[in-house]
Order: structure tokens, then C-alpha cells, then sequence
């Protein structure tokens, strides 16, 4: 079958009849439009990069904007994930492995798999032989892998910036074992700033500059680096202790919460275990903005989140209590500190919202 690329109208025009099907959590439908594509001769990587990738991004920006709820969006996503194996198993897209062996693979306690994937059938459609071992992957099952089946190169993928500890500890590790990595993924930045503060051997933004830098070859690590030789900061152990405290953070911000924010009184006890989970997860970013000595790790994460609020109908100011808390509670940690304040910054730039608060943080 002869391939072709569409032109950009044609490409959103497919877009929008997948956007219909995966919104309307039709299955057979999103299949029938990726299938029809390349029964029409769109090439397969331009069918997974230039019309499945954008609709999922659209997904997680309606999410972000309330036009999504939370089951809508992982409906998406799990239709999505059938897609591309639909397409996987077309006769006409199969193609003979003749080049070597990739690993890709997702940081342990990342689940969002979609960026992965889209790489590992990217390098399979040009040629490599790829072990694709999913989302959540543990360093030790990782490293277990390479020693039986060996790689060229582990390309790891991570979208949240809380997983870049653990993403640190899959690249050395991997590196001890002679393996180059790639990382990708929205956790280490637009630039790729984390990654190479990490020490991966190679970092690109997307499926196809990152099948370019594989195929041009990534050169194995030396021996002997430590996880401390790329983070000296660590050493003050702030992001240690922050870590460790995280349970008892939760609960003294929700012990204060009313008083500082009266109208979570009102909560629900459903709001209320929905707002311990918004707390943890500012504590879990202000722990990896200390691991990586980045103040934009967390004031980009309050950003967010304050429009992620605001979308809700919760005010942004709902975050300044716990701010303040967490500052009361870690005074004596300066770096902490440093971060605390500039967060209020951010927040400061929002404005008052007197709207009622329909639920809790998330």
C-alpha cells in the first residue's frame, strides 16, 4: 500500500471525527477513522503523531478548562490506548525489525503511558526491535530487563514533575548497567532542562526527533556517577525531611484550614478527602522543587492549579492558607522558605474571587 502524508486540513479534519468518537466514548467509531486512514494510504506515524497525539492533548486541555470530567477524560485515554493497538496490528503497517533493541519505558509511579507508546510503535514502525514495558515500571524490573535482554538505549518516559526523583534513580541505574537513556515527557521541561540536570544521555520533545537522536546513535555513559554528583543541594537534607513529613503536613494544614479558610467548614466529607489530596500533591511538588532546587517546578504547579480552581468555581485564595501553614510549620528551612514566598507571589497575581466554592481544591 502507497503512504502519504495529508495536508494540514485533512489532518484536522481527522482529527475532528476522532475528537467526535473518543467524546462520544465510541470506540468502534475512533477505530473506524484511524482504520480508514490508512486504508486510504496516510502513512501510520502521521495517523499516531499528526491526529491520535493532538486529540489526547485536546482532552487533557478540556480537562484542565472543566469542559471534561475526570471519567470522560480517562475514557478517552483508555479508547485512545485501543486505537493505536488497532493500528498496531493492521497487516499494513507491520513492519520486519532490522535495527537494535530499544527499551521504553515509563518511571515507576507514572501512569500516564500514552507518550510512550506513541514512541515505542514510532521506532517499531522504522525498524527497531522495541520492548515496550508500559507505565509504572520499578528501576529494579528495569534493570532486571536489560541484564536478560540487553538495549541500545532505554528511552524513559515521565509526564509529572513529581516523578523526577524517581526518575533520577532509572537513569543512573540504567547507566551502571552500560545503557544510555533518552528521557522525554512533559516532567523534564519544555527545553528538557530536567533531564540534563538529571545526566540523561539525551533528551528530545517528541516521537520523531527522538527516533532521529536514537537512530543517530547515543553513546554509552561512563561509569561511576552518583545521583548526589548531579544535585550537591541535596545535601542540606531539606528535601529529605520535607519528604518524610509529608503526613503530618497534610494533616496540620487540614487542621488549620478552617480557621484560615472559613468556607471549608461547609465541605462535604467527599471535599474534604479531595482537598487532603490537593495538599499532598502541593507538598509533593514543593518536595521536588527542593530536589531540584527549581522555584519554577513549584510556582508553575501553583500556577496551574490556581486556573485548574478557578475553572471549578474555587477561588484561587483557597491555596494562600496552605501556604502559609506549611511556611509556619518548615521556618527554619531556608530554601523552603525561598519557595513558599515566591509562591505567593504567583498567587497574588490572581485575582479575588468571590464566587462560591462548589468543592474542594480538586
Amino acid at each position: 500500500m502507497s503512504t502519504h502524508t495529508l495536508a494540514a486540513p485533512g489532518m484536522r479534519g481527522l482529527q475532528d471525527r476522532l475528537w467526535s468518537a473518543v467524546t462520544d466514548r465510541d470506540e468502534h467509531a475512533a477505530a473506524s477513522v484511524v482504520l480508514s486512514a490508512l486504508d486510504d494510504g496516510v502513512d501510520a506515524e502521521s495517523v499516531l503523531l499528526d491526529v491520535i497525539a493532538p486529540v489526547q492533548a485536546r482532552v487533557g486541555t478540556e480537562w484542565a478548562a472543566n469542559r471534561l470530567s475526570v471519567a470522560q477524560e480517562h475514557a478517552a485515554s483508555a479508547i485512545a490506548e485501543r486505537v493505536i493497538a488497532a493500528l498496531a496490528h493492521h497487516p499494513d503497517v507491520r513492519t520486519a525489525p532490522r535495527l537494535g533493541r530499544v527499551t521504553v519505558a515509563c518511571v515507576d509511579q507514572e501512569w500516564h503511558v500514552l507518550p510512550a507508546r506513541l514512541l515505542a510503535e514510532v521506532l517499531t514502525l522504522r525498524g527497531w526491535r522495541v520492548d515496550f514495558l508500559g507505565a509504572q515500571v520499578p528501576t529494579p524490573h528495569l534493570i532486571g530487563h536489560l541484564h536478560s535482554n540487553g538495549a541500545d538505549v532505554v528511552a524513559l518516559s515521565s509526564s509529572i514533575p513529581t516523578r523526577l526523583p524517581t526518575a533520577h534513580a532509572a537513569i543512573t541505574a540504567c547507566q551502571a548497567v552500560g545503557v544510555p537513556v533518552l528521557a522525554g515527557g512533559a516532567a523534564f521541561g519544555p527545553d528538557g532542562r530536567h533531564a540534563r540536570r538529571l545526566g540523561a544521555d539525551a533528551w528530545e520533545p517528541d516521537a520523531r526527533s527522538a527516533a532521529r537522536r536514537i537512530a543517530d546513535g547515543i553513546a554509552v555513559p561512563a561509569a561511576g556517577r552518583q545521583q548526589i554528583d548531579d544535585l550537591p543541594h541535596l545535601g542540606d537534607q531539606e528535601y529529605t525531611l520535607v519528604v518524610r513529613s509529608r503526613p503530618q503536613l497534610v494533616r496540620e494544614v487540614l487542621a488549620q484550614l478552617e480557621t484560615r479558610f472559613p468556607a471549608s467548614a461547609a465541605y462535604t466529607e467527599e471535599q474534604r478527602e479531595h482537598t487532603a489530596q490537593d495538599i499532598a500533591h502541593v507538598v509533593d511538588y514543593l518536595g521536588v522543587a527542593l530536589y531540584m532546587d527549581d522555584d519554577e517546578l513549584f510556582t508553575d504547579f501553583l500556577a496551574w492549579t490556581a486556573g485548574i480552581l478557578e475553572a471549578r468555581r474555587v477561588p484561587a485564595a483557597s491555596l494562600r492558607p496552605v501556604l502559609d501553614v506549611l511556611g509556619a510549620e518548615l521556618k527554619d528551612f531556608p530554601r523552603t522558605t525561598r519557595l513558599l514566598g515566591r509562591a505567593r507571589t504567583v498567587l497574588d497575581a490572581f485575582p479575588a474571587t468571590a464566587g462560591p466554592t462548589t468543592g474542594a481544591f480538586g
